[in-house]
């Protein structure tokens, strides 16, 4: 008998609510109490799964708390290696970083009161570093390939490329946070791009 063509599409959607429900829960419950006041059973429990089913789809509380900027940094990357194979390494980022910020529209109070308290809170730090690596090396890859073994034999400029611009967005984020009214993310975050962008757009 033949298995219905929907069927993994189907399961692969419940999968993707359950942990998008994880996620929303690990979130809620760290912005009423704390994220080093929670626990994965608080986690599961509020998200209405067993302790079990957490461990199906995250490690720990940190990679719950960080999966959407996990997701949000795997769409980027996506749209990096989308842009034209011709387009110079630090265009093809900066034009990806503004179809991004464009498509998701200016960062909307929530995500800024998570990012607020993700900043706030020392013990979550080291999530943050290893979803930072993870992003910048995604972005080097792609920059190695645009830059070609003859340009960049070592990979050093790859590498260094990529953290320029992940730390531009860092950056243009900080300053931001301090004054939101004033300006969109994008805004600062292209000018930040810019500056960081002077030793590379002649390439």
């Amino acid at each position: 008998m033949s298995v219905p063509t929907t069927e993994p599409g189907l399961r692969e959607r419940k999968k993707a609510a359950t942990r998008l429900s994880l996620h929303e829960a690990a979130l809620r419950l760290a912005l009423e109490h704390g994220p080093d006041r929670i626990t994965v059973e608080a986690i599961a429990d509020d998200a209405g799964v067993s302790r079990r089913t957490f461990s199906n789809y995250f490690a720990n509380k940190e990679e719950a708390l960080f999966y959407g900027q996990h997701q949000r940094m795997r769409e980027m990357a996506e749209m990096i290696r989308a842009r034209p194979a011709t387009e110079p390494a630090w265009q093809a980022l900066t034009a990806a970083a503004a179809e991004f910020y464009s498509a998701q529209g200016d960062l909307d109070p929530e995500w800024t009161a998570r990012t607020r308290l993700m900043r706030r809170h020392p013990s979550l730090a080291a999530a943050q570093m290893q979803t930072f690596a993870a992003m910048e090396r995604e972005v080097a890859a792609e920059v190695a390939v645009r830059l070609g073994h003859s340009e960049d034999p070592s990979g050093v400029r790859a590498t260094l490329m990529a953290a320029t611009f992940l730390s531009a967005l860092r950056v243009a984020l900080s300053a931001w946070l301090l004054h939101p009214a004033d300006s969109t993310y994008w805004e600062v975050a292209s000018e930040a791009l810019a500056e960081a962008g002077r030793g590379y757009t002649a390439r």
